[in-house]
């Protein structure tokens, strides 16, 4: 534990305990350089003292905390301070998952929905930057007063997901959402990811996990094997089009199952639409290969079984002869012990072996062509993967090496894989069709999306029409291209073309009257006022006159002067003379 007021790293001074776990203690912390609240996550004193875990928990940590999302916690600082490991994160004021759960039992179906809407499109954001999380859970999902969910823990998940077999309580808390893949010992996917989010929402619905066990063995068996319970034979007023997203996202099958995050994510938003309510139920089979896959572990009980049978049965035979035959009893023995020393002595001679495989630093062949470099990293001793992988770079041209995984510097057993990260040029994107939308709205989503700058033209177009004069007619590049987007190094500019709207005035003498011209004057941001003329032979209120000549451009803010007819005044005098 650490005392109230102390400081970690002489920058954050610790106010007070916020949880403690089995992994980390978490800590309310000020800032004092940017004068503001964190939550410092201080590792476990056992995890602390690996120094394998260590370096796997500061390099993943590192890659967390370039993700920038509203739904995941920002990471802010990775170090550490007198032995003490430490990660500094945004503060969440609020509960997580599991504690709302405790609380509520179970959660309403909206509610559901918007909590899944949330966190699949953080984790939409994760996977875009090729991290996945591993470890999706209620216990790593907060909820704040606001209703604004904070998926956590991405740098402890992924550094703990090669220790954590050996963690009896880190297994029992994650083995409830762990996909069948990584109970039968494979690797973590994008897909992994999913499987784990369709067990929480599971979870959310029912206040239950679908597989319970006597221990983690148990739980992982039966992800391989059983179905999932159904959810409406729990709650049958859940529609069909809910259960059908839990049921795609826990496939046994990962080919079966979103192929990311943000598919997930749209099926989600639309999984209360009308038309969904009542679709068909989804049903997913095994695979040939899945099932053999799954039979792993059975298969593995079954064969101890099966041997256990056979040295009983073989036991009570020696039993049977053990009076008769002593000698041959003994020789048995003699040879069971010769066998054990032969097999003893083969052992360590290949773990001595095996301990004089050479070391080697991984070289740096960034900038080198890929063929170049595989060949380069394949004759220092290291196995290449024959697949590369590509990432944008501004400053390295495209199919020249980038990076290396592992990096440059690591120390690794001659054979070790390493992969090798290609340029695919600059980052860039494909133009969207911006016709008929505000281009105030697209200067907005150019600017904060892509870092583009924008130039407006004006275009002049045949029949103008005032409400539309903001609309985007065309952009140049147009919809379609491919477009550099822009960094510190590079500006991106995209030119928007919008109409060049002209009114002019019409001819107001006919067939006009002067509410409408009133009319024409506000809307056009004139000052309207009216000018009488005594005309006998007209009617009262006939339009006579206009200040502006028909096709004048109409400019803002004039004054604008109707001359409008009206009877002539009769005197009183000449009227009492014709009454006489």
């Amino acid at each position: 534990m650490i005392v109230k007021g102390s400081k970690i790293n002489d920058r954050y001074e610790i106010i007070k305990t916020l949880g403690e776990g089995g992994m980390a203690n978490v800590y309310l912390a000020y800032d004092t350089i940017l004068d503001r609240e964190v939550a410092v996550k201080i590792l476990r004193g056992d995890l602390a003292s690996d120094p394998k875990f260590v370096r796997r928990f500061q390099r993943e940590a590192l890659s967390a905390s370039s993700l920038s999302h509203p739904n995941i916690v920002e990471v802010y600082d990775v170090g550490e301070d007198d032995g003490q490991y430490y990660i500094v994160m945004e503060y969440c004021p609020g509960k997580t998952l599991k504690q709302l759960l405790k609380r509520r039992g179970n959660l309403t179906t909206t509610e559901v929905i918007d909590i899944m809407l949330q966190i699949t499109d953080g984790m939409a954001h994760a996977h875009d930057a090729y991290i996945i999380h591993r470890d999706i859970k209620p216990q790593n999902i907060i909820i704040l007063e606001n209703g604004i969910i904070k998926i956590t823990d991405f740098g402890i998940a992924m550094a703990l997901n090669s220790t954590q077999l050996t963690q009896t309580n880190s297994v029992m808390g994650s083995v409830h959402y762990l996909p069948p893949e990584q109970a039968s010992g494979k690797g973590s996917t994008i897909r992994s990811d999913i499987y784990s989010m369709g067990i929480l929402m599971y979870e959310l619905l029912t206040g239950d996990v679908p597989y319970r066990g006597e221990n983690a063995v148990e739980i992982a068996l039966k992800h391989l094997k059983e179905p999932l319970p159904s959810i409406r034979k729990y709650l049958p007023s859940i529609p069909q089009s809910i259960e059908n997203i839990i049921l795609k996202s826990t496939a046994k099958n990962p080919k079966n199952r979103y192929k990311d995050a943000r598919e997930m994510y749209e099926d989600i938003k639309t999984a209360l639409s009308p038309e969904r309510i009542d679709e068909p139920r989804h049903v997913y089979k095994y695979s040939e290969r899945d099932l053999e896959e799954t039979k792993v572990l059975d298969d593995m009980v079954e064969e101890v079984k099966e041997k256990d049978k056979k040295e009983a049965k073989k036991i009570q035979e020696e039993i049977k002869e053990e009076s008769k035959k002593q000698n041959k009893v003994l020789v048995i023995l003699a040879s069971i012990f010769t066998g054990l020393v032969i097999v003893t002595t083969v052992i360590l001679f290949i773990y001595f072996d095996k301990s004089k495989v050479k070391v080697l630093e991984v070289p740096d062949v960034s900038t080198k062509r890929a063929t170049e470099a595989a060949n380069y990293l394949t004759d220092y001793g290291f196995d290449v993967s024959e697949e590369f992988k590509y990432i944008p770079s501004d400053n390295i041209e495209e199919g020249y090496v980038v990076k290396t995984s592992p990096e440059v510097g690591r120390k690794l057993k001659s054979g070790s894989k390493i992969v090798i990260y290609l340029s695919s040029g600059p980052e860039s994107f494909e133009m969207e069709d911006y016709t008929g939308k505000n281009y105030i709205e697209v200067q907005t989503i150019l600017k904060e999306k892509y870092n583009c700058n924008t130039i407006v033209e004006k275009e002049k177009v045949e029949k103008s029409d005032k409400k539309k004069e903001n609309i985007v007619l065309k952009t140049d590049p147009a919809a379609g291209v491919k477009v550099r987007q822009g960094s510190s190094e590079h500006t991106c500019s995209i030119t928007l073309y919008i109409p060049e709207v002209e009114v002019t005035y019409p001819n107001f003498l006919s067939g006009y009257t002067v509410d409408d011209v009133k009319k024409f004057c506000n809307d056009n941001d004139l000052k309207f006022q009216v000018k009488y003329e005594e005309r006998a032979d007209l009617d009262e209120g006939t339009i006579i006159g206009q200040s502006r000549p028909e096709g004048t451009v109409v400019l803002p803010g004039i004054t604008f002067t109707l001359t409008v007819s009206t009877k002539p005044e009769v005197e009183e005098s000449s009227q009492s003379e014709q009454n006489e």
